[in-house]
């Protein structure tokens, strides 16, 4: 007779085979089970209990007392004719440091802890800046006491509230969390047992010797003697206080004279362009042109040639440090750069290539050509042989870019034999090769700025019998006009000296109509080289070069 039970369901042999799989797996395990078992038991007596609790109040007031301590630990206090602000932050490896915007910073490796502290200089108190420095009836110990007076005066007062803060917001914690007020106050004392081991580890950490060590970063790197020798500093401490003094009175005379700069101040609607040049390989020009960027909160930089010196493929690594800044970096080819020089730039993530194109970056439109030249040898001397050339490809571009109609707020070009043929296409026209910075304003209202070499002409700065300096400029934009409102030209010493010089200028009339040139007749066969591409022009040698060229304008 046919079997009355009804067949498996499939979820049931899944369950059976799974059963028949893990039960060896749980025999195994059931020795180890019965082990573990007492340890449980002991884990939930009321002893282990009470450790867990003690073990979160120590975390709740360590974090609550860590949190309290970098809120309350900031004070801006008087040091000479300054205002500094004195502040307390996380740090693995402790240590002080001492920033002088726009200069950069000082560092030292003063204690070690997880505590660092910050001096910043945020204003200059300009009549106590005058009646510092027109002082005469002041002894320099008196001046000296008097500013390592307040300092410490500062600091004892940034202490004391980080101090307040760090049990205040201790106990809050605690109370919060736990709902009593024993643990709060229990929170409140692990909080300050917590600052006390952090005292004692920066005070048997200090270091006298760091005084006497200290890294710069900014343009200070470019100018360690803004402090004076200190190589002697530990064993005269006394002197180190003076030197302290003489460096505020030295910033109080750089502030002073920075006052009586045109009165332009770039606001959050203002456009920032970093404009660089003629780098030539130099490695040092990434740490000014970085520091540069972010003191001043570039929104761009722009390059206008000669990144490399002989635009080999060993240098296009030189280009990989353009993915460092965290801004566009537009560039357009130097008669030093190779297409591979070009194609390097382009691989980086922010680097932007203009060869003959008009790209929008901050709504600024940009248009940018690369030099037709490639002349790696070639030195700046004797270089108004080309210029001819130069202007006449210009003029080709120009013609082809207002028969687009489409015209550009900035034209960048190499050399400015080139970019003087765009004028009235453009506003502004930005470009180099002369490693010496120059501008002029063109009778269409276009203005051509020419850039320095910011990289002092690499290895071609030991040419002249004076190192040639590095020289870079920040540019101000109107975000409404898109017109150039002013800059500030950077001048830094070139090998061999430590100078520094910031200048500000204003554009006279911002929003000056540009007016188009006549249209240029097309060329006629009497052309320098009538058959032969501007790609081919280095191929040619000198002697068949015009030695009658335009003069710059």
């Amino acid at each position: 007779m046919p079997s009355s039970e009804k067949p498996a369901s499939p979820a049931s042999r899944i369950r059976r085979s799974t059963e028949a799989v893990l039960r060896p797996v749980s025999a195994r395990l059931r020795p180890v089970s019965a082990r573990l078992r007492p340890l449980g038991a002991r884990l939930r007596t009321p002893r282990m209990r009470r450790t867990g609790r003690v073990l979160l109040v120590i975390a709740v007031g360590l974090l609550g007392g860590l949190a309290g301590l970098l809120l309350g630990g900031r004070v801006d206090t008087p040091v000479g004719p300054t205002n500094v602000a004195l502040t307390l932050r996380w740090s693995w490896h402790g240590g002080t440091t001492i920033a002088i915007p726009p200069l950069g910073a000082l560092h030292l490796d003063t204690h070690w802890g997880p505590i660092a502290l910050r001096a910043q200089v945020t204003e200059l108190r300009l009549a106590a800046a005058r009646e510092f420095i027109e002082s005469s009836n002041i002894s320099d110990q008196a001046l000296t006491d008097k500013i390592a007076g307040q300092l410490w005066h500062g600091i004892w007062i940034m202490l004391l509230r980080a101090v307040l803060c760090a049990l205040a917001s201790a106990f809050i914690a605690g109370l919060l969390i736990f709902r009593s007020w024993k643990r709060a106050l229990s929170g409140s004392g692990v909080a300050l047992a917590g600052m006390v081991a952090v005292s004692l580890t920066a005070w048997l950490s200090f270091s006298p010797s760091s005084l006497a060590e200290p890294r710069y970063t900014g343009l200070l790197a470019n100018a360690p003697r803004v402090v004076g020798d200190a190589r002697n500093l530990v064993e005269r401490f006394t002197s180190y206080r003076a030197q302290l003094a003489r460096l505020v009175g030295n910033m109080s005379r750089l502030y002073a004279a920075t006052s009586t700069l045109p009165t332009y101040e770039p606001d959050p609607s203002t456009l920032r362009i970093v404009h660089v040049s003629d780098i030539h390989l130099n490695p040092a020009a990434w740490d000014v042109i970085r520091s540069v960027a972010d003191q001043f909160q570039a929104d761009l930089i722009v390059d206008t040639g000669d990144l490399m010196d002989h635009g080999t493929r060993a240098e296009d690594k030189f280009a990989d440090d353009i993915r460092n800044f965290r801004v566009p970096y537009v560039y357009v080819r130097g008669n030093h750069d190779s297409r591979g020089t070009q194609k390097a730039v382009a691989r980086q993530k922010n680097g932007v290539v203009l060869d003959n194109a008009t790209r929008e970056i901050e709504n600024l439109r940009i248009y940018g050509v690369g030099d037709p030249r490639y002349t790696p040898d070639k030195s700046t001397r004797g270089d108004s042989v080309g210029d001819t050339q130069m202007h006449a490809e210009g003029l080709r571009l120009a013609e082809k870019l207002r028969a687009s109609g489409s015209l550009p707020d900035i034209v960048l070009t190499h050399d400015p034999a080139e970019g003087s043929a765009f004028s009235g296409l453009t506003p502004l026209v930005l470009s180099g090769h002369l490693h010496k910075r120059e501008t002029s304003l063109l009778p269409t209202g276009t203005r051509l700025f020419v850039q320095g070499s910011t990289g002092g002409a690499g290895l071609r700065g030991l040419e002249h019998e004076e190192p040639t300096p590095i020289e870079l400029s920040v540019l101000y934009f109107s975000r409404a006009t898109h017109r150039l409102q002013g800059w500030d030209d950077l001048r830094l010493g070139g090998l061999g000296l430590t100078s520094a010089q910031i200048e500000r200028h204003l554009e006279p009339n911002p929003d000056r109509p540009v007016t188009p040139p006549a249209p240029s007749p097309a060329p006629t066969p009497s052309s320098p080289f009538p058959s032969l591409p501007p790609s081919q022009w280095p191929t040619t040698p000198p002697s068949q070069w015009p030695t009658t060229p335009p003069s710059r304008p």
